[in-house]
């Protein structure tokens, strides 16, 4: 019996990879060249979806790159010269703090402790903020910031860029794109994928921005958004692409769409109150994240209260159901469960049924 992977990321794959794995195979998609016809209808059909799922505005563009990690970077050289600001509430967000910082940047941050959210009233961006970095869905704590609050901050702080990480938000948050400037992923999560591909998505604000910037300061590069632009045009990458996730992405979107986004955000919520409340009613178990506002419906994190978290992961793992482990320093006192759209309601329940009878 194959295992189930509740893990954060890499993640379950999505039931239709191998499927789709095998025609690309059979066609010989990954042996054409980057540089052909097929890769640019490709990249083009990838972009179409993308657009639908996200509803994106027109003036966006769709990017594709070796990571979520690497937009990190790549945002902050093509966007910034001088002032950031960042809400920081777990190690992913602390992470983009930190590339802002090695690039020399004057990084104001609001941080808040691992597992809280942030109240509105508390975000106080300072004037001549370039950038307004946001995770809306923290990997690491299991704290989730609702997409209202993030549209909220473009009406109290229009000036700087919004830029949101939702690594592992996408594609259940329902972003308003008109409300934010940038946003990215990378497709080992919610999408299901083989790790190795980060999408970006870029509006017109950003490369007005980006073009201001460029020849001022270091902005440039291989990958930055002048040279992703240029080559977007073409439906085309300014380096040799991970074509057999594109390829696959794009087929998972487009069964994403026939499914309905709604459909899938409706069983996620599901599936993550299905979760919480067993948490809530558990001796063993109880979720971290205490205000129910913030807690993620995707990446659910649970204190493990009467034994070392690596004990009930072996148990389950022994069952055919991997969980991920608590993150950094809470790796031995909790586990977290991903509720990507991989993951089946049956899946879940028997994960519950299995965690209630430890």
């Amino acid at each position: 019996m194959a295992s189930v992977y509740f893990t954060p990321g890499p993640a379950q794959l999505y039931p239709t990879v191998a499927g789709h794995l095998q025609t690309a195979l059979d066609k010989q998609v990954f042996s054409q060249s980057h540089r052909s016809q097929a890769f640019k209808d490709l990249y083009k059909r990838a972009d179409a979806g993308l657009r639908a799922l996200f509803n994106l505005p027109e003036d966006y563009a769709i990017y594709f790159t070796g990571s979520a990690t690497e937009i990190w970077e790549r945002s902050l050289q093509s966007l910034t010269a001088q002032k950031t600001y960042h809400l920081v509430n777990g190690s992913f967000s602390k992470k983009y703090l930190d590339h802002a910082k090695w690039l020399g940047r004057d990084a104001q941050v609001l941080q808040v402790p691992f597992g809280k959210g942030f109240s509105l009233e508390e975000v106080q961006v300072p004037g001549g903020t370039e950038l307004l970095a946001i995770t809306q869905n923290e990997t690491s704590s299991g704290v989730c910031m609702p997409v209202s609050d993030i549209h909220a901050l473009r009406e109290k702080f229009p000036e700087p860029l919004i830029s949101v990480d939702m690594v592992s938000g996408a594609p259940y948050a329902a972003l308003d794109f008109s409300k934010v400037d940038m946003a990215f992923f990378s497709v080992q999560k919610g999408f299901g994928l083989p790790a190795g591909l980060g999408v970006w998505l870029v509006n017109g604000r950003c490369r007005e921005v980006a073009a201001g910037l460029e020849g001022k300061q270091y902005t440039g590069g291989h990958h930055s958004i002048a040279s992703l632009q240029d080559q977007y045009q073409q439906f085309q990458t300014p380096f040799t692409p991970n074509v057999l996730d594109i390829f696959l992405l794009t087929h998972v979107v487009e069964d994403m769409l026939t499914k309905g986004i709604e459909t899938i955000r409706q069983e996620t919520e599901a599936k993550a109150h299905q979760v919480y409340t067993f948490l809530e009613e558990s001796s063993l178990f109880a979720p971290f994240v205490q205000e129910k506002a913030h807690r993620s419906p995707t990446v659910i994190v649970a204190d493990v209260l009467e034994k070392p978290a690596a004990e009930v992961i072996s148990l389950l793992k022994k069952q055919g159901m991997v969980l991920g482990s608590g993150y950094g320093a809470s790796k031995e006192k909790q586990i977290r469960i991903a509720n990507f759209p991989a993951i089946f309601e049956q899946e879940m329940d028997t994960l519950v049924k299995a965690l209630r009878q430890l």
